[in-house]
């Protein structure tokens, strides 16, 4: 296998495990708002609505993870190159910060106040960017850094 389509393979496993892990993410924070208003939320629900958004909601943040990640995994990468020792740390913020940039440029552009619901409050927000710092940590300990 060339290095290149070794890459792109790692690059496209980084991007769909972010992907299903933000999905169930937000679903979960979703429910757990509706739970808040005093709505019945049973795990039958909680299953259900995770394999509907898994269906619904992964295409389109699979794009924005693969824009996030497209852009930060070479940031982290050109960082570790002068602090080697700091290169998964390195990856996992690049991941989760890319992602915090991402919803902050979607939320401006987008015609509602925020365009994934999930990511409304602080600790929402910080949730939903775990799955782009876990894809990046996938991506670097997946990519062997250059010799």
């Amino acid at each position: 296998m060339t290095a290149y389509l070794r890459a792109l393979l790692i690059f496209l496993l980084a991007v769909a495990f972010a992907t299903v892990l933000g999905s169930i993410i937000q679903t979960q924070i979703n429910l757990a708002a509706l739970q808040s208003l005093g709505a019945p939320v049973s795990l039958s629900v909680r299953l259900n609505a995770t394999v509907r958004d898994l269906l619904g909601f992964t295409p389109a943040y699979a794009g924005i993870m693969a824009v996030t990640l497209m852009f930060a995994m070479p940031l982290a990468a050109l960082a570790s190159r002068f602090l080697p020792t700091w290169r998964l740390p390195l990856y996992f913020l690049a991941g989760g910060l890319g992602l915090l940039a991402a919803f902050q440029i979607a939320d401006a552009v987008a015609p509602m106040p925020t365009l994934i619901a999930a990511t409304r409050s602080a600790e929402g927000t910080a949730a939903m960017m775990l799955s782009g710092a876990f894809g990046g940590l996938l991506f670097a300990t997946l990519r062997r850094p250059r010799q």
